[in-house]
């Protein structure tokens, strides 16, 4: 191929075999130092391509695609989708597309495992340990709560929800609720071992409260204080989903004067800052969004990204789209 190409921009570092596969393709420019770029900076970056691959952190609004008249698809190497203006990208005429699928059951297996070391408060015993602090045994020394037998309850019930419940029902025994905009067909209720509640039951019932719905502006503080009163004080609180979607004010406060025993976070509003309450109560187990983090997984949501640029250039169409670009 000539110098006819598309020219795509790949936002942060990625695998080099990915980068090598685009470069098959397209002109490439990657990100190899990794920098974050502001949103001045991105806009500078953007202005010459066709194309950018991006990966979560990179907003893409109405401003920056009036100043990037040539771009015409951004995929995303994620799921969620919240950095783009979904609304200014289809009345500009611009592909997103996302990477649904390949990382439900690693995000799920991460889910599961955030929830026993909050339960069972590992966090807390490695700190005691590592501290010099363990000198006998005690009856009630890090006594968490149950998982085996207990209530799991699931916010938002997509894919990754489903394989969460699944692992509670069929691994540990668990009794299974959830709340979401729509009840699911009473066929992957039966395989989840499911029963749909409203929102205040599954609050009030929660053993273990599991997030998993996505970020829009109708989700945002889901779980804020008046929430949190309505929990149980011996319930645990998981997001994997999104930051934003709990007040981290809120959750700080409740975990600091223990209306709720304990939290386990892998994401955060305004990561990757992290609410400086969060940092100083004992009863969480912070991660740094690694829900998704397996090499096997990061390179298929790579690939898949990769894949939703060739084909749209290829053919016009993308293989996993999230809007439907007006044309001109």
């Amino acid at each position: 191929m000539t110098s006819s190409k598309p020219r795509v921009l790949i936002a942060r570092k990625i695998f080099p075999e990915v980068v090598q596969r685009l470069s098959q393709h397209f002109h490439v420019q990657a990100n190899d130092a990794d920098t974050p770029w502001n949103p001045a900076e991105l806009v500078a970056q953007l202005q010459d391509k066709d194309g950018a691959l991006t990966t979560g952190s990179q907003r893409i609004d109405g401003e920056l695609l009036a100043a990037c008249p040539r771009l015409k698809i951004v995929a995303n190497m994620a799921v969620g989708y919240n950095n783009f203006d979904v609304a200014a990208m289809s009345a500009a005429g611009v592909q997103g597309t996302n990477t649904p699928d390949v990382l439900t059951e690693t995000t799920a297996d991460f889910g599961f495992a955030l929830l026993m070391a909050t339960a069972r408060r590992m966090t807390e015993a490695e700190h005691y340990l590592r501290a010099g602090r363990w000198r006998n045994w005690s009856y009630d020394m890090f006594a968490g709560g149950e998982v085996h037998g207990s209530t799991l309850a699931i916010l938002g019930m997509g894919r990754i929800g489903q394989a969460i419940a699944r692992r509670g029902a069929h691994g540990f025994g668990m009794r299974v609720i959830y709340h979401n905009r729509s009840r699911l067909d009473a066929q992957l209720e039966a395989e989840c071992r499911a029963t749909y509640v409203d929102k205040n039951t599954l609050l009030a019932q929660a053993d273990h409260l599991v997030l998993v719905l996505p970020y829009t502006p109708e989700s945002h503080h889901a779980i804020g204080a008046a929430e949190l009163a309505r929990m149980k004080p011996t319930a645990t609180l998981i997001n994997i989903a999104r930051g934003g979607i709990v007040d981290d004010a809120a959750l700080a406060q409740a975990l600091k004067d223990r209306r709720i025993a304990a939290a386990g976070l892998d994401v955060f509003e305004g990561e990757p800052r992290v609410h400086p309450g969060l940092l100083e109560v004992p009863n969480v187990v912070l991660t740094p969004h690694i829900a998704s983090a397996t090499v096997a997984t990061r390179l298929a949501m790579a690939n898949l990204a990769a894949d939703n640029l060739i084909a749209f250039f290829e053919t016009g169409r993308a293989l996993t789209p999230v809007n439907a670009p007006q044309t001109p």
